[in-house]
């Protein structure tokens, strides 16, 4: 799986986590959050659902990094399946980010932050129980709008080009 980041160009994953560790390296007595978004765009004209996953190094008051995964999938008109299909998408990143780190033996002090595009207005809330307890239930920390920037602003970003 190739991210891609604005300064560094396309980078595997294991090269994603390399350059997240250099950029904490680069102040390590910050704080920090590890944050992964997905969001979808249908693009009814090519027949086909853009969905983007983005990994978020921030470093909390002081900026922060970004990467993101681009992939097509046949056209997805099912709301509930293509809200659930970003959180699966963004699940599976965290598991890779998990691994890769671990490989490294870089212990995680804080737990990795899942944004979900869903909130309480508007027809993704009846999902929210059933997303939240999921990517709870794998170990990661679930945010939903507003707090769910990665996936409604900057995964979003992606899904339109």
């Amino acid at each position: 799986m190739e991210f891609m980041n604005p300064t560094r160009g396309m980078l595997s994953l294991p090269l994603v986590v390399r350059d997240m560790l250099d950029f904490v390296g680069e102040a390590p007595e910050s704080d920090y959050r590890i944050i992964i978004g997905s969001d979808s765009q249908n693009k009814e004209s090519r027949h086909r659902t853009t969905f983007v996953t983005a990994i978020i190094v921030h470093r909390i008051g002081k900026g922060a990094k970004y990467y993101f995964h681009r992939r097509h999938r046949p056209l997805i008109n099912n709301m509930r399946q293509r809200i659930f299909t970003e959180a699966s998408l963004s699940l599976l990143v965290c598991g890779e980010l998990r691994q890769q780190l671990a490989l490294l033996n870089r212990e995680q002090k804080r737990n990795l932050e899942v944004h979900l595009d869903v909130g309480r207005n508007g027809a993704t809330q009846v999902l929210i129980k059933d997303l939240v307890g999921w990517v709870e239930g794998s170990g990661y920390e679930a945010k939903i709008k507003p707090e769910s920037f990665v996936a409604s602003k900057v995964a979003d970003r992606f899904t339109r080009v």
